[in-house]
């Protein structure tokens, strides 16, 4: 398949493996860390962190949008789920994130509520139609990515005059969480940065530029790829030892540094920015996030049920916050992988498609050195 196989070929990959170990210096250390879910899983699943010299880590950040929803967003969505006559829709990752007593939108919808998973907003305002008679809540939730779609289908609730559709918005915003990330009073050293790939399909390349100039760290958008993710690694290694400091391209053949601007244009007619939003593991970050625009005020769910953002701690023992700000590994926190696991989900990292903790459980890196090796040996 085309743009997908051959980003897959393994002989162009052990080339680029060895360009990069040819690359970096044995004197030093490159510390990267890549703002996407995608690029986590790419890393684990075709085996990219294996082929790294031990001189280059990848750290993992906050760019799985499940996984930085704080616990009190959920709670509100339960809330509303368990109203009678209503109908909440989300997408399937999202109802399997632990809420507060135990409970999730899968285990409310277990007790009786009204859940539904939904694989577009469209499915959504779909409900909305068959459904006249009850309320229909879209639990919207994504980074730029996601945000487009979101702002159509408002508009097209609008227009049709659906008076029982609304959103409960919790589209965030990647470069602020970028910021939060550098600007944290514990700060990660790092000395580059893989910037995102579907969101740097609208948003462009452009934003990252302060990061370079501000924090002198080269950035470099990468594909989904393995071989995207390596060779954009071989850029940072290079800018690292340069001296240069730059936001370079690697995924052209989507992203522009301008950005969708029509994308752009859509998304600020309908939304307007949050003074500030709780992240899972950062906290309150300003200008973070998205809001409805007074004009679609009808249909925000927050408006319309007079809901109250909740502030709850994450479980005393999880890790994902750490994890999320590039402080730990999965495999640092005492509950990864024994009480923990896909299943039986205990922080959100675990939980999303996205998620660290999920993308290490999944492709064996859970398992101690010699496990691997054997698992390997079996394949």
């Amino acid at each position: 398949m085309k743009y997908v196989s051959e980003f897959r070929d393994p002989a162009m990959a052990q080339a680029l493996a060895q360009a990069i170990a040819e690359a970096a210096q044995a004197d030093r250390h490159y510390r990267f860390m890549e703002f996407c879910g995608g690029h986590t899983h790419a890393l684990a699943r075709y085996g990219v962190l294996d082929l790294l010299p031990p001189q280059v880590q990848m750290i993992h950040g906050p760019g799985c949008p499940v996984c930085v929803l704080p616990i009190g967003r959920i709670d509100m969505a339960i809330a509303l789920a368990q109203r009678p006559g209503l109908i909440l829709a989300s997408y399937g990752d999202t109802l399997r994130v632990p809420a507060s007593k135990g409970l999730s939108l899968m285990k409310a919808r277990a007790l009786g509520a009204d859940v539904r998973v939904v694989y577009a907003v469209d499915d959504a305002l779909q409900l909305a139609r068959q459904h006249p008679e009850r309320e229909v809540v879209f639990f919207a939730i994504g980074f730029e990515t996601t945000t487009p779609a979101t702002a159509v289908a408002i508009q097209i609730a609008q227009r049709e005059g659906l008076r029982n559709f609304s959103v409960l918005c919790n589209h965030v915003l990647t470069p602020a969480a970028m910021h939060a990330i550098l600007d944290q009073p514990e700060p990660v050293a790092l000395d580059g940065l893989v910037g995102p790939a579907h969101v740097s399909t609208i948003i462009g390349s452009q934003p990252y530029e302060v990061f370079a100039e501000r924090h002198h760290l080269p950035v470099v958008v990468a594909g989904f790829e393995p071989l995207d993710v390596m060779q954009a690694i071989l850029m940072l290694i290079r800018q690292v030892n340069e001296g240069r400091a730059q936001v370079e391209n690697q995924f052209t053949r989507a992203v522009r540094r301008e950005g969708n601007l029509k994308a752009m244009r859509l998304v600020n007619e309908v939304f307007t920015v949050r003074e500030a939003f709780d992240w899972r593991g950062l906290g309150a970050i300003p200008h973070s996030a998205l809001a409805l625009r007074e004009a679609f005020a009808s249909l925000d769910a927050e408006r319309r049920f007079e809901l109250t953002p909740l502030s709850v701690p994450d479980h005393p023992k999880c890790e994902c916050g750490p994890i999320l700000r590039g402080h730990k590994r999965p495999q640092d926190c005492v509950l990864f992988g024994n009480v923990c696991t896909p299943d039986q989900p205990v922080g959100a990292c675990m939980v999303s498609s996205e998620g660290a903790c999920a993308a290490h459980y999944q492709y064996g890196r859970h398992k101690m050195p010699h496990q691997q090796a054997v698992a390997k040996v079996s394949a």
